[in-house]
């Protein structure tokens, strides 16, 4: 018996080395229910929340419009935010879990790509959404048309970002499904970087201002964009396919923290420049609307997001991380929900701050 015994205590060693399942599939799944509610749970409510807290009321003259195109908008686009990173961090997976025993892998990656492919059309059909509904806002009393849309596309900026973002999420999708048939043939860095690059129409006709550093300010956005995903992504990529096997987890989290350490100071650096840049070059305003405005209590409740965020992270990187890798249980799973679910709340500000007037 202690012979058997000490086969099984080998076995059980070798399975965590190798990246084995460590938990009960039933509580796998909560976990990432729980993860995956967190995040878009956050976002929805602080989106639908903000929208009504930034509302400018009835201009004269000027039609409202209908309650799902008001409420539909921020949701829809804080939706596309969401599944677009996840697209991106789905991608960058297979380098978080490096080269070194592709085998052990495989399984988490093929599953990581079938759910590129799954975030990728969901990115699409909400950037379809949010165009119809953004040539509902520009015309409130109009039939919904084909020629409606194909002229909001050709006129206003927001409707050509809009099919640009559509047809980027489009390719993720050809490119996800081409990963699964023929694996890293098709390099997980090429998946990556056409996802990223569909993050960036959509900033691009945001808030138009005359700043004389609006080139600046454009590549600030960007930043910050581009950052926010690959922290949130690879942060949501780990934790629904990584995190239950703690050989891969291991090898896996150093490689994102060190990672995102990086991110969220650009993240925090561009997103403050950015929100007080709107403010102190929009005529009347200055920095004092951070106080006198809905959009500056918006961007102050960013700021406190931000302020979560790095604690959490400080949790996860000095606590929590020389566990991991030492193969150690951890509250990993509710530490991850708790970051992710502020990280979408965040994602749902910006969403509206994207839309919303500076002087309301």
């Amino acid at each position: 018996m202690a012979a058997d015994a000490d086969a099984a205590g080998r076995r059980g060693r070798s399975a965590g080395r190798n990246g084995a399942r460590t938990g009960g599939g039933l509580g796998d799944r909560r976990a990432k229910c729980g993860v995956a509610v967190a995040l878009v749970g956050g976002a929805l409510v602080a989106a639908l929340l903000a929208a009504v807290g930034t509302d400018g009321g009835t201009v004269p003259g000027v039609p409202n419009p209908a309650p799902i195109v008001h409420f539909g908008l921020p949701a829809a686009r804080v939706l596309l935010d969401l599944s677009a990173l996840a697209t991106v961090g789905f991608g960058l997976l297979p380098r978080l879990l490096g080269p070194d025993r592709p085998k052990r892998s495989e399984h988490v990656v093929g599953a990581a790509r079938r759910a590129s492919v799954i975030s990728a059309l969901c990115w699409m059909v909400c950037a379809l959404v949010s165009l119809v509904l953004q040539a509902r806002e520009l015309s409130p009393g109009s039939a919904l048309t084909t020629r409606l849309l194909v002229g909001y596309v050709t006129t206003v900026p927001g409707g050509l970002g809009a099919v640009a973002s559509a047809g980027v999420a489009l390719c993720c999708a050809v490119l996800g499904l081409a990963a699964m048939r023929f694996g890293e043939s098709v390099p997980a860095e090429l998946r990556t970087a056409v996802a990223l690059l569909g993050l960036l129409p959509l900033p691009l006709t945001g808030h138009a201002t005359d700043w004389r550093y609006h080139d600046l300010g454009m590549i600030s956005m960007e930043l910050h964009v581009i950052a926010a995903a690959l922290w949130a992504g690879g942060l949501l990529g780990l934790v629904l396919f990584a995190a239950p096997r703690r050989g891969l987890l291991a090898s896996a989290l150093p490689r994102f923290s060190k990672l995102a350490t990086a991110l969220i100071a650009v993240v925090a650096a561009s997103g403050l420049f950015n929100g007080l840049a709107e403010l102190v070059n929009t005529p009347g305003v200055g920095a004092a609307g951070l106080v006198s405005t809905a959009y500056g209590r918006v961007v102050l409740l960013k700021i406190g997001c931000m302020a979560l965020l790095a604690a959490v992270s400080a949790q996860l990187r000095f606590r929590l991380l020389p566990r991991i890798q030492r193969h150690q249980r951890t509250a990993l799973a509710g530490w991850a929900a708790a970051e992710l679910g502020v990280m979408g709340v965040a994602y749902g500000l910006g969403a509206v701050l994207s839309r919303a007037p500076v002087l309301v």
